[in-house]
């Protein structure tokens, strides 16, 4: 099976498709496979060996998604070691679990055919263009890449293999009638309760407060009264933009002069081929179109290379960066030029070249809006790197304040408030202003004013130069600045107690079908109102934790609503909802995916019991 694969994938055309898929499965993880190495081994699996720079690749891939999923905090994680050391246990883990995987398939039996493989060639929008296959897009990717069919055919059989043993997993799963319909009774389930309130807010006022309790208070929770550090700084931002001028006409010549590739369409060419094994078939072909014979019908009838076949030989547009080289070198430069026989890799090409598109400039007064803005940019640009070294040399000799950056820069100092880590002024909160103020190295001894910053660069064509003025660190706050806020939380802890304990006695008596209690505490049910599991609130838990109410009386409990207060519940009936089709259908969908998840993680925690597996040298560097 292999053989055949790697006899199609020879043809010229092939190789372009497989190239550009290759690119396609090493972006999403596949080339751990492709890469091998000397160096020490990371794991051994069952005898199978995982190469220190599979692991590399896997670890920079983990890394790569970690910092597209966290964003500006990964940076701040990234300086953690054990949170790197997790990254690559996560990158071995994976990998091993991907080899186990692997092996499972094969004892399984389980293959993929070459026509699978090749209709996940045909399948891929990256080989596309306009939703055809682009042969210049295949040759460029390949010639790029630099990897070989046979590779990247290893790496699509495994992964498309691996993909039955998990499709065959999570597409198998399912639910009985008699389990959904029990299930959208329990989700649906409506309770219809009464609430009365015991205003804690109501009991708080009547509560005293001594000091002591205070200060006992204070002492036990002071990490509750820290005033975080703050921050007072000085700063100087320079903008491209404020530099952009309108340029000369002879500035934009000379800018377009230096420039004029950009504005420049390269020759395409357009070949058809002919792909035969042996020169005495490339002979017969030339021999019959010496005679007349038609280059399209003698492709489709005698070419070996399936795919330009079909097309009559049509190669489509080439660019010469595109060109593959048994073309490149053929000298083919006249439009109908038929080729002799061309040697290559895998037999014999016959080529003619159909069309040719020249060169195109596109003159200046055609572009001229386009580069005068680039020109125009591009002198901003070069002022702003050196005004940028201006500053950064100014604010370095006088280390003392910003007034000599702000001198030589024309730009007035700023001055900002007392601010927090979360609380940065929004004109300094970008991610390289904040790793500078909060890094310690712009702070003098006790935290006192220390240096100018070096200039910090920001998406290209803004710059800060920085300097703390004043700086307060984490303290514990005076208990005077608090103690109105102790009193207050005691006050509320002793009356949410007692509204607790009068609760408890009242619910009891309820029980007993007396309400005594329930009448002396002025309190009173407030309408019924229909509870449902999807959509909760305060009390809900607890609502349907009580358990059914028995010949028309009402089950009791006790619960707190979103103010604090503590609440008495009466459940006077329970009844069946409904759900619309389409949640159920989620619903469903939801239960038998994780369902399948469970079934997923305990095969592979299954594999890895029964397997032996070694860690080696590799796996240990950090």
């Amino acid at each position: 099976m292999m053989d055949n694969l790697r006899t199609a994938s020879s043809h010229i055309v092939l190789k372009i498709i497989l190239g550009l898929i290759i690119v396609s499965f090493v972006l999403t993880g596949v080339g751990n496979y492709l890469i091998g190495g000397n160096s020490d081994y990371a794991a051994k699996v069952n005898g199978v060996t995982i190469s220190g720079p599979q692991l590399e690749n896997a670890f920079n891939n983990e890394r790569n998604r970690q910092q597209q999923q966290l964003g500006a905090q990964f940076a701040q994680l990234a300086g953690n070691e054990q949170f790197v050391q997790q990254m690559r246990q996560q990158a071995m883990s994976d990998l091993v679990d991907q080899t186990l995987l692997q092996q499972y398939v094969k004892s399984l039996g389980l293959d993929v055919s070459n026509d699978q493989i090749k209709q996940a060639i045909f399948a891929q929008k990256a080989f596309q263009t306009d939703g055809h296959f682009d042969n210049a897009r295949f040759t460029g990717l390949i010639n790029s890449m630099g990897y070989t069919p046979d590779q990247y055919a290893v790496a699509l059989r495994k992964s498309l293999s691996t993909g039955q043993l998990i499709n065959g997993i999570t597409d198998t799963d399912f639910m009985l009638k008699n389990e959904i319909s029990q299930l959208v009774s329990l989700v649906a389930q409506q309770r219809n309760v009464r609430e009365a309130v015991i205003s804690t807010d109501a009991l708080a006022a009547k509560q005293t407060v001594s000091d002591d309790e205070v200060n006992s208070y204070y002492q036990q929770h002071k990490d509750s009264f820290l005033a975080p550090e703050q921050f007072r700084v000085s700063y100087i931002k320079l903008d491209a933009a404020s530099l952009q001028k309108t340029p000369s006409p002879q500035q934009v010549q000379a800018w377009y002069d230096s420039h004029k590739s950009d504005y420049t369409t390269p020759q395409r060419t357009r070949f058809s081929v002919i792909q035969v094994k042996t020169q005495a078939d490339a002979d017969a072909v030339l021999a019959q179109l010496k005679q007349g014979a038609d280059f399209a019908a003698l492709a489709k009838e005698k070419s070996i290379d399936p795919i330009s076949a079909r097309k009559g030989g049509d190669m489509g547009w080439l660019e010469p960066d595109t060109l593959p080289d048994e073309l490149k070198n053929a000298g083919l430069t006249t439009k109908g030029q038929i080729s002799g026989a061309i040697k290559s890799s895998v037999g014999y090409l016959i080529a003619r070249v159909d069309d040719i598109q020249p060169e195109q400039i596109q003159p200046l007064s055609a572009v001229y809006t386009t580069v005068a803005q680039s020109a125009e940019q591009d002198s901003a640009v070069s002022e702003f790197y050196q005004l940028q070294q201006k500053v950064s040399d100014a604010a370095s000799n006088n280390n003392a304040s910003l007034s000599g950056a702000a001198s030589v820069s024309g730009v007035n100092v700023v001055e900002t408030g007392w601010f927090t880590r979360d609380t940065l002024p929004a004109d300094l909160n970008f991610d390289q202003v904040k790793q500078v103020i909060f890094g310690g190295t712009l702070l003098g001894s006790n935290g006192a004013a220390g240096n100018n910053s070096d200039i910090i660069t920001v998406e290209g064509d803004r710059a800060f130069v920085v300097r703390i003025s004043d700086h307060k660190p984490e303290a514990v706050q005076p208990l005077v600045q608090v103690k109105q806020q102790i009193v207050d939380a005691i006050k509320h802890d002793k009356a949410l107690q007692q509204a607790r304990t009068q609760a408890t006695a009242i619910v009891d008596q309820l029980k007993q079908g007396k309400t005594t209690s329930f009448d002396a505490a002025g309190l009173k049910f407030a309408a019924s109102e229909t509870l449902e599991r999807n959509n909760p609130n305060a009390v809900t838990s607890t609502v349907f934790a009580l358990p059914q109410p028995q010949a028309d009386k009402p089950s009791y409990g006790i619960g707190e609503d979103m103010q604090g207060n503590v609440v008495i519940l009466a459940l006077d009936k329970i009844s069946e909802g409904t759900l619309p089709e389409a949640q159920v259908k989620q619903m469903v969908a939801g239960v038998t995916q994780n369902n399948a998840q469970l079934v997923f993680a305990a095969l592979l925690q299954n594999l890895r019991h029964n397997a032996k597996i070694k860690y080696g040298a590799a796996a240990q560097m950090q």
